[in-house]
């Protein structure tokens, strides 16, 4: 068995998306090889309405998979396809776009207004760009969780893990995406398989995520960040890009540490990306924009 030593720290810098929401972006429209077959995860965490209240209106997408976890607030939804429903705390929407979808995302808060959801995108193969869309929602309830008896807990969204299958299926990736809290001073061993690339992102407590020397000693990415120390924690709002091994190590801090751990087989594929539309050649992206603007996105 080898520990996964953390390849980078990344801090998620703010940016602004849809019809101005105030976000955090772990990740995207860049260089995303290393998170092959992930392409973008924004973390959208806020308690001022009127950081998001205007959302992401109908917008379009090919080629990719979002995938939406809320953790708090509401997001309303519908789509091209006709689906339109919320999503509430602790439920997941994943949204294979295929070969064109357009859809809306209105996000709305809880009692105090607090709004707190992530979005991770995921790249399709060059075989699966125009396959048909496909949507799947999935309630909290049927979300499967596994407790350990270091009291340890883990949602299974996607994948199998510790015996337990995700709700969501049939997705070309073949992802592991799964939410993990573990109590305050814990260590604890989690399996990645060696093959997959995989991150974690730390979205309460912290933590200290180890390799066989020690704990991980890498530079904070970000604007700002160029002369900050070294850190030697990955703390809330952190992303943990992780090296190749087939197990990864956390050692909990004094309040504990929840974070999400995403994993898939990468496509190897070339990538042709600009906004909502990801395919493998630029002269398949030129022909989806041209859609876009003569009407004939949605009947390719």
């Amino acid at each position: 068995m080898s520990i996964r030593p953390v390849k980078r720290l990344i801090k998620a810098k703010p940016v602004i998306e849809g019809a101005g929401v105030h976000l955090r972006r772990g990740f995207g429209f860049g260089n995303t090889s290393d998170f092959d077959p992930f392409l973008l995860f924004d973390d959208f965490r806020n308690d001022v309405p009127d950081d998001y209240l205007a959302g992401f209106p109908w917008h379009p997408h090919r080629g990719i998979e979002t995938i939406t976890y809320i953790l708090a607030g509401t997001v309303e939804h519908g789509d091209s396809l006709g689906n339109h429903g919320v999503l509430g705390a602790g439920d997941v929407q994943w949204m294979t776009a295929g070969k064109g979808i357009i859809h809306q995302e209105m996000p709305k808060g809880d009692q105090a207004g607090r709004m707190h959801g992530f979005q991770l995108w995921a790249n399709l193969p060059s075989s699966l760009k125009m396959t048909a869309p496909r949507y799947q929602d999935v309630k909290a309830a049927d979300i499967p969780e596994v407790i350990d008896d270091d009291g340890t807990s883990v949602r299974i969204v996607c994948g199998n893990f510790w015996g337990k299958t995700g709700r969501v299926d049939g997705i070309a990736a073949d992802p592991i995406y799964l939410d993990v809290s573990v109590p305050p001073g814990r260590r604890k061993i989690l399996p990645v398989e060696t093959t997959r690339h995989a991150f974690a992102y730390v979205f309460g407590g912290s933590g200290k995520f180890s390799n066989a020397s020690g704990p991980i000693e890498a530079k904070t990415e970000g604007v700002g960040w160029i002369d900050a120390a070294l850190p030697s924690e990955a703390e809330n709002g952190s992303l943990v890009l992780f090296d190749q091994g087939d197990e990864l190590e956390v050692q909990a801090g004094d309040e504990g540490i929840r974070f999400l751990l995403v994993s898939g087989e990468p496509l190897q594929e070339p990538v042709a990306w600009r906004g909502p539309i990801v395919m493998n050649t630029q002269e398949q992206l030129r022909k989806a924009f041209e859609e876009l603007e003569d009407g004939t996105f949605l009947f390719h």
